[in-house]
């Protein structure tokens, strides 16, 4: 038998029958029989088997399977030791989701796709062993914190490291656009590589002129952004690693940009297929004037980048449009355009309906919170990514004059419900950090310098969470209740803490600090003054128990760490960001990102498979009650999470807002009838810009007939 050749299997129809209630209960059963039908028929008799450890290692390297100068880095004594551990850790997996998605999608197979090559342990410890770079101790605090799934790489990291034929380790790319030929023609570029070597790619298209601006003193005879905007959908569709996945794209406009009704019209399902954009994801910058005038529906005003530029010196997208606003109104060298900024609004929102874009970017909420010197200017292809760039200036041979910043992601995730049951919270998240920093110091992006040059000088790197919902069903606790926002308050607060101690040891042992440091508010303490007043101490009865044994820093421990970060410095200009989570999220066996679950017993269409069913984590008679639906819940109350997390969060986060297309009655008190209208969709957007939030992902919503608008479509970015 060969996986090729798999017939007569059970555990597809074992677990399509968790979907079939008996009694009215769901038979939870039939998926850990599916699970083990699955590594019996499966799993078990299509590994290939080896004597040793290093009989299997000394085969992978020899086939070119793996890598071998970090290999290299360790006794075979120790290699045998570290898979002693993880052998004694008894892991296994909680459902047949899991157990599929790991086998089907991340373990290592032969060239004919006939045999596995690794079992979960063995991607534990190559990632392990890969991470550590050589250093022995870490390797097995990484192997730890792995195995029992407190920590999770990100989907490019945990599938490639160690493989000797991969992608990058890199989860996604940030790049800009200035307003000159050369400048779009080395985007497309960079777009093309980019996409080729993995990872989805955002782009600013919001220095481009407008449509009909003059070029050279011609009136009227600019194209605008949307040729542009074709062009890198083309560019994605090419580059598309020989077929093994689609390319993927956002690109960003902001608001105030005077191509931005073409622009969102692009995605429209009527569109005229001259402009119509099918693939690219489309992302718009928000400034804080644009909620002032909708909030009082006042007409507003687009501003020419071109214009602008000459007048100001730098880019669109580093004039601060709201404190400028009324200055470029009234300047009469600065070519506009008049609308109402409520029927602006209302097109957002119908487009959202529609498809679930445009993803929101809160721009001047993202940069009034951000401590580092710079100007975020956009996001990435999951909007959890806000980072300062600086542009670059090419020459007529697309050379560089001046090398500007860009971004690289480099992201993983803890699980909650794990992490919190960690025997020290604060050594696994030091281990974490210390795993990312070492997918950032490794990645070396030559074929677009301004990547190569922004990781190379800033480090960034971002951890998360995932599981956030499981762990309130978990101790009973409902979704967005005072308890539930005091935990997660409590929660990210702790990730930051342990993020900057290590990003703060990392610096002081290699005598080196990001790019800037010295003009950031962590080197003049300003970042660390609420932390040093606000008492950050449990409140009630039920979340003091949650974090029973695990040390909460007091405003002196604050005060200590402000006072080494401003001696010492930081090693990573950024730490934390929110990814959403795909696949990955089933094999640590927890919800995805913050947001609320979906279904009960969620169904998947797997390609050729058909469907299988994913029943909620730790679902039971006790926890179900406390597993309510996302289309269910009232969307201020996801904000409000994702609010509380923000505070701690140095970058963004996915947020999700999940909707009906007919409401349930009484979740909106200013809903007179069942049917969801852009009147919904502007207050909850009102909502989150006033509760802080830096973004807006996705707007899924759930229609009479049972479709999904507005899904995940990024396989990259998604942990």
């Amino acid at each position: 038998m060969s996986l090729k050749t798999l017939k007569d299997v059970t555990y597809f129809k074992l677990n399509n029958e968790i979907n079939r209630p008996v009694n009215g209960q769901i038979p939870l059963h039939k998926d850990q029989e599916a699970l083990e039908a699955f590594f019996k028929e499966n799993v078990e008799p299509n590994t290939k088997r080896f004597a040793s450890v290093t009989e299997k290692i000394e085969y992978l390297i020899a086939d070119d399977y793996l890598e071998e100068a970090f290999i290299r880095q360790y006794t075979p004594d120790f290699i045998e030791k570290l898979y002693a551990f993880l052998d004694e850790q008894n892991f296994h997996f909680k459902s047949f989701m899991a157990a599929y998605k790991f086998y089907s999608q991340y373990a290592l197979k032969t060239n004919d796709g006939t045999e596995y090559l690794e079992s979960y342990e063995d991607r534990v410890a190559f990632n392990a062993l890969y991470f550590a770079d050589g250093n022995e101790e870490l390797a097995l605090s990484l192997a730890d914190e792995m195995i029992h799934q407190r920590y999770q790489p990100a989907t490019p990291s945990f599938l490639n490291a160690g493989r000797k034929r991969r992608g990058e380790l890199v989860s996604c790319f940030l790049i800009q656009l200035t307003d000159d030929m050369n400048s779009i023609g080395r985007g497309i570029n960079s777009a093309l590589q980019l996409s080729r070597i993995g990872g989805g790619v955002g782009i600013t298209l919001s220095n481009l002129r407008e449509a009909s601006a003059p070029i050279k003193g011609y009136e009227g005879a600019a194209s605008g952004v949307m040729p542009v905007m074709k062009l890198f959908e083309d560019s994605f569709s090419y580059s598309n690693q020989l077929g093994q996945r689609q390319g993927a794209g956002v690109v960003y406009l902001n608001v105030f940009h005077p191509d931005i009704i073409s622009f969102l019209s692009a995605k429209k399902e009527n569109a005229d297929e001259k402009i119509r954009v099918k693939t690219l994801s489309l992302g718009v910058l928000v400034p804080d004037k644009f909620y002032e005038l909708t909030r009082k529906n006042e007409d507003m005003y687009l501003f020419s980048p071109y214009s602008v530029e000459k007048e100001y010196g730098v880019p669109f997208s580093y004039v601060d449009i709201t404190e400028e606003y009324d200055n470029l109104v009234a300047n009469p060298r600065i070519r506009k355009t008049k609308i109402r900024a409520r029927d602006l609004e209302n097109e957002i929102s119908k487009l959202q309906q529609e498809s679930g874009y445009p993803y929101i970017i809160n721009v001047d909420t993202a940069n009034r919170s951000n401590p580092v010197y710079g100007k975020i200017i956009m996001s990435n292809l999951c909007s959890e990514i806000l980072q300062v760039q600086e542009p670059s200036v090419l020459n007529g041979k697309q050379e560089y004059e001046e090398l500007g910043t860009d971004i690289s992601c480099n992201l993983g995730s803890t699980n909650i419900v794990n992490l919190m049951d960690s025997p020290d919270f604060g050594k696994s998240v030091r281990t974490m950090t210390r795993a990312l920093t070492y997918v950032t110091d490794a990645s070396d992006i030559d074929v677009v310098p301004s990547i190569q040059n922004g990781n190379r000088l800033n480090h960034t790197i971002g951890l998360g969470a995932m599981g956030l919902h499981t762990y309130f069903a978990k101790n009973q606790m409902e979704y967005g209740s005072p308890e539930s926002i005091e935990f997660t308050d409590i929660y990210f607060m702790l990730l930051n803490y342990w993020t900057l101690m290590e990003s703060h040891a990392i610096a002081k042992e290699r005598g080196e600090v990001f790019h800037n440091f010295e003009k950031s508010d962590y080197a003049n303490g300003r970042y660390f003054e609420s932390y040093i007043q606000e008492d950050y101490q449990p409140k009630s009865e039920k979340v003091a128990a949650l974090f029973e044994g695990i040390a909460i820093p007091t405003g002196d421990d604050w005060q200590a760490l402000a006072d080494a970060v401003k001696k010492d410095g930081l090693y990573h200009q950024n730490r934390l960001a929110v990814a959403p989570n795909g696949s990955i999220s089933y094999i640590n066996d927890t919800s995805a990102s913050l947001h609320p679950i979906t279904r009960l017993i969620e169904e998947r269409q797997e390609k050729k498979i058909g469907k299988i069913y994913y029943p909620a984590a730790h679902l039971s008679n006790d926890t179900i009650s406390y597993y309510k639906s996302a289309y269910d819940m009232d969307m201020r109350k996801v904000i409000d999470i994702y609010a509380t997390a923000q505070k701690h969060i140095d970058q963004g986060m996915s947020l999700t807002l999940f909707m009906r297309s007919e409401i349930p009655e009484g979740l909106y008190e200013w809903k007179e009838n069942s049917k969801q209208t852009t009147r919904d969709l502007n207050i909850l957007r009102h909502y989150a810009f006033h509760k802080g939030i830096k973004s807006i992902y996705y707007i899924r919503t759930f229609t009479d007939d049972a479709e999904e608008i507005g899904s995940n479509q990024c396989e990259s970015c998604v942990i």
